[in-house]
């Protein structure tokens, strides 16, 4: 019976884990990875992206005029800086992380870790899947599909340039649909 107790409380997280898996639905149907951006210019992409529109995640959730910045480190790596408004308490919320590159990807594959340095498993994909050539616009994502973000330098782009981000994602397999775009 004492063995049961201990049991107990493990039995309690398969739901819990069960939930949290059918959170992150993936959204691209496609198979293969998803082509990303030839090159991209890290100092140009440095600076403040406003999210334009992402995927439901549970992560932003409750999250408006949500704003990511980035900074190159003297150490090749990217300091993030992702922060939102709570949209039902008002509070500031605020991510530090740190981004890599991925070896052989000319800047436009990356992975993204907001987690304690100590934690070794927790970076997650961060691709740049679309960019405008003047580096206003951009299409980011994972390339499993749970992923995906239509990012501006401006909080209001033009619709010219939402469309092109929205033409890129089809054309590479993602679902527009479920897309939320900036309130």
């Amino acid at each position: 019976m004492r063995k049961l107790y201990f049991a107990l409380p493990l039995l309690a997280l398969i739901p819990l884990a069960a939930a949290c898996a059918l959170s992150q639905l993936d959204y691209r149907e496609a198979s293969g990875e998803p082509a990303t951006v030839d090159e991209v210019d890290l100092t140009r992409y440095a600076g403040t992206w406003y999210e334009i529109a992402r995927y439901p995640n549970s992560f932003e959730k409750n999250c408006i005029d949500t704003t990511a910045t980035y900074a190159l480190n003297d150490d090749g790596t990217v300091s993030v800086v992702n922060q939102c408004t709570n949209s039902e308490t008002g509070e500031t919320k605020r991510a530090e992380g740190t981004a890599r590159v991925v070896e052989g990807s000319n800047n436009s594959k990356l992975e993204v870790k907001f987690a304690p340095d100590w934690v070794p498993f927790a970076w997650g994909d961060y691709w740049i899947l679309a960019l405008e050539a003047d580096y206003s616009a951009a299409l980011v994502g994972s390339p499993d599909g749970k992923y995906l973000w239509i990012l501006a330098r401006e909080e209001t782009p033009e619709q010219a340039v939402i469309d092109r981000m929205l033409n890129a994602a089809r054309e590479k397999g993602f679902a527009t649909e479920p897309l939320v775009f900036r309130q």
